[in-house]
């Protein structure tokens, strides 16, 4: 197993090296891009910040819109401007999109929960954002909230988004993360976790932190699935700034599994690197498909700027070559993806975007079949 230590550390360092080499080579069997939303003025990112939900053929996937103020040197939105929440919802498998605004899923005073999640329910959704969560009973269309995540006795200060995998009508386990000291990583702080609750979400039990010691490596947005009735596989962000200077970070996808419903996680695999060490990266979306493979998708930062994917047949062990689903972007502010795996079987892929044609961030999906 490579640990998080300087053998780990001087592996980064020559493969970050050696990735501007390497090109991917492998291949989707089809694929077609649509475009979820866009406006001319207008900026739509994050994705994978938001949350995507699926029944059936209808997706819904989260991100935030505001107004485009084109930068280089960071994300093209004009802050003063503010951003929205919105839903966008499919009700065909990601062929066709409607956008719904949702200010009630801003940040506001969160409140205690008092109710009890029916995790079970056909049309339930749970959104999670830093330390506060939001409940839907019909598939997003209104929400409830925010409500209060705890500090797990421990002080924490969350920087949690949505992943969760339900147990049973009561029971679900989130995969979160918070601010810990130790993590070197620029301003970022985070370590991923996860909790359990029993009685729908009156009450959270923390159960483990997810990654090793020791802790100068950021591990934020994980992405899971279970795999079987005992076990999960874990995608996570990670960043390393060996120098502490902003330019000197290396970013990359690592995978974690547990054969203990999350009470201990070992280290699976070096998924992919996300860019070439001044983006910041991407986060990963995992999704478990009909045969039994894991497929991973996430943003690439550095040229070509794109999107892209990864398969394993193995529970996480190793993954197969890069698919390119995008690399057509024109800036590096793009990706966060979010995926989903229709009743047919194709794999849904929505992010953030920016292309010739279309220079403006947008939101666009990517519809494909893995070989």
């Amino acid at each position: 197993m490579i640990r998080e230590g300087r053998s780990a550390i001087l592996g980064l360092l020559v493969f970050g090296c050696c990735l501007a080499f390497m090109s991917a080579s492998g291949e989707a069997r089809s694929m077609k891009h649509v475009v979820v939303w866009g406006e001319p003025g207008r900026f739509g990112g994050w994705p994978a910040n938001n949350g995507v939900w699926i029944w059936g053929n209808e997706i819904v996937v989260g991100f935030s819109r505001g107004y485009y103020d084109k930068k280089s040197d960071e994300h093209s939105i004009s802050r003063n401007q503010g951003e929205v929440p919105a839903l966008a919802r499919s009700k065909d498998g990601g062929e066709t999109w409607a956008v719904e605004d949702h200010p009630e899923l801003n940040d506001s005073v969160a409140k205690p929960y008092a109710g009890e999640m029916d995790f079970s329910h056909p049309d339930f959704a749970l959104r999670c954002g830093k330390n506060y969560f939001h409940v839907s009973y019909n598939r997003g269309r209104t929400w409830k909230g925010p409500y209060n995540l705890p500090d797990f006795g421990k002080g924490l200060k969350l920087t949690a988004r949505t992943d969760y995998i339900v147990g049973g009508k009561n029971n679900a386990i989130l995969f979160l993360s918070a601010e810990v000291p130790g993590i070197q990583a620029g301003s970022y702080r985070d370590r991923a976790f996860c909790a359990r609750t029993t009685d729908g979400g009156r009450t959270f039990e923390f159960i483990s932190w997810i990654t090793d010691e020791p802790r100068a490596v950021r591990s934020v947005m994980p992405s899971t699935v279970r795999v079987s009735a005992t076990e999960l596989v874990t995608a996570l962000r990670r960043r390393l700034d060996p120098q502490g200077g902003p330019r000197n970070e290396i970013n990359w996808i690592d995978a974690y599994g547990s054969d203990d419903n999350g009470a201990s996680w070992k280290w699976l695999s070096r998924v992919a690197f996300t860019d070439l060490g001044r983006r910041n990266g991407n986060p990963p979306s995992l999704v478990h498909l009909r045969d039994g493979r894991l497929c991973v998708t996430y943003g690439f930062r550095a040229i070509p700027y794109g999107v892209r994917a990864k398969i394993s047949s193995d529970k996480g062990l190793t993954w197969g070559q890069e698919i390119i689903l995008r690399e057509d972007g024109v800036t590096w502010d793009l990706g966060y993806p979010r995926s989903v795996v229709r009743p047919d079987g194709k794999i849904v892929t929505i992010y953030y975007f920016n292309a010739l044609h279309r220079r403006e961030q947008h939101i666009a999906a990517t519809l494909w079949d893995q070989k």
